[in-house]
């Protein structure tokens, strides 16, 4: 049989497209299944990561965990879909690091951004005064996105 595939052009031909069709075909099954569970249409049924990176001064760092503590930790655990919240902080580059799980992105998307731009006035009031900074941010956002757990 493998001197017929040798000498036959056809039938190497064949043999090649037998193989590629097996392994398009078992290949991308896991792929395909994998990738309809989370789709771009139905992203409000997933949990979903907030994530922020901010400017923190090593030298303001307690200041800004009193401005989280006293700002978005009690508006957070009063809305629907929080889950919870983790503060980082790494010393090397300075930044604060915030990460919020909501039960779906519908969840978290759907605060109006009024109520989000007074929460974050009253943390800036409080990281200012915690600060002793008279004016803006004392800790800028760097960074925002979301993360989908795997």
């Amino acid at each position: 049989m493998y001197r017929v595939f040798k000498k036959s052009g056809i039938g190497l031909f064949f043999l090649k497209l037998f193989i590629c069709v097996v392994i398009l075909f078992f290949g991308t099954t896991h792929i395909a299944v994998a990738s309809s569970q989370i789709t771009l249409e139905s992203p409000k049924e997933y949990m979903i990561v907030e994530y922020l990176r901010l400017r923190v001064p090593e030298e303001d760092r307690e200041a800004w965990l009193i401005a989280e503590k006293k700002s978005w930790e009690p508006w957070l655990e009063k809305k629907d879909g929080f889950l919870g919240r983790q503060l980082f902080w790494d010393k090397q580059s300075e930044e604060g690091t915030v990460l919020i799980s909501w039960s779906s992105r519908g969840d978290w998307k759907s605060i109006p951004k009024e109520e989000i731009e007074k929460v974050q006035g009253l943390f800036e009031e409080l990281a200012r005064g915690q600060t002793g900074k008279e004016f803006g941010n004392p800790f800028p956002i760097q960074f925002e996105g979301e993360l989908l757990p795997q």
